[in-house]
């Protein structure tokens, strides 16, 4: 099961609280403004800023 629209439309950077949107992979959610990826793990967002990884 993949992250649901309801829970995307509300999730927000944890550091600028930008909205973040789905990569194209499905296994990430991207900040453009910070310019960072949030994994999804198990299907849950894991939305750490020591969790990010710089986007490419």
């Amino acid at each position: 099961m993949a992250v649901s629209e309801t829970l995307l439309e509300i999730l927000v950077c944890p550091k600028c609280k930008e909205k973040v949107e789905l990569n194209e992979g499905g296994d990430g959610l991207v900040c453009g403004d910070c310019r960072v990826v949030y994994p999804i793990e198990d299907d849950i967002p894991v939305m750490l800023i020591e969790e990010a990884r710089p986007l490419d």
